[in-house]
């Protein structure tokens, strides 16, 4: 539970996970080279001779990489005291469980919730059973409800991030780098079918302007 009390810190000191996939190197190409072109659209299909699974690992990484390293800069604003819920406007609180630690879903502060979801996230990505590494090595039956489950807590998020944080990133001059983010973020997810319609609640208006 250390990482509970120590989060700003975890934050701060965030490194990126790499996908070590037997295709990563070219996935990884494949998203800079897109994104670097500034054709998000180009980033999301499958590229030819990728399968499927391996696709939504390698961004799946990426997407768990850009959204804390965006996070871990609003780490001295996102405290327990400023925010004690974890939650998306007065409408919507989150709760923790991961079935493991914490089989009942239990009301902790956004630091918190974040704190917990990272070391979920990376214990996943770390596991070679669920994120296979060699060539040739299946992916779980149940991968593409794992990564659903991984997109659905990192969409809370954001969500939390635009709802209680968002005058501190336009302060630091990030708002073009948090739309920009979320916009890929969520044609990824759309085109995939990552997150249920009840899910995006909490940002439908902005959700609707991105894909229409």
């Amino acid at each position: 539970m250390a990482s509970l009390f120590n989060f700003a810190r975890d934050a701060r000191t965030f490194r990126p996970k790499k996908y070590a996939g037997p295709n990563s190197a070219q996935i990884k190409q494949r998203i800079d080279a897109t994104l670097g072109n500034g054709d998000l659209y180009e980033a999301i299909p499958v590229p030819e001779g990728i399968e499927l699974n391996e696709w939504l690992a390698g961004n799946t990484t990426d997407f768990y990489n850009s959204t804390m390293l965006l996070y871990s800069t609003l780490v001295e604003f996102c405290t327990n005291e400023t925010c004690p819920v974890m939650s998306a406007g007065p409408k919507y609180e989150y709760r923790w469980a991961d079935g493991v630690k914490f089989k009942k879903p239990i009301e902790v502060s956004a630091p918190a919730y974040t704190a917990l979801l990272m070391e979920w996230i990376e214990q996943l990505l770390d596991n070679e059973r669920v994120f296979p590494v060699g060539a040739g090595e299946p992916f779980p039956p149940d991968f593409v409800d794992t990564v659903k489950k991984i997109f659905r807590r990192l969409f809370r998020v954001y969500a939390h991030i635009y709802h209680s944080h968002f005058n501190q990133v336009c302060e630091l001059g990030e708002e073009a780098h948090l739309n920009s983010l979320f916009k890929h973020f969520i044609f990824f997810s759309n085109h995939f079918d990552l997150i249920v319609p009840q899910e995006i609640a909490p940002l439908q208006e902005l959700v609707d302007k991105i894909l229409k």
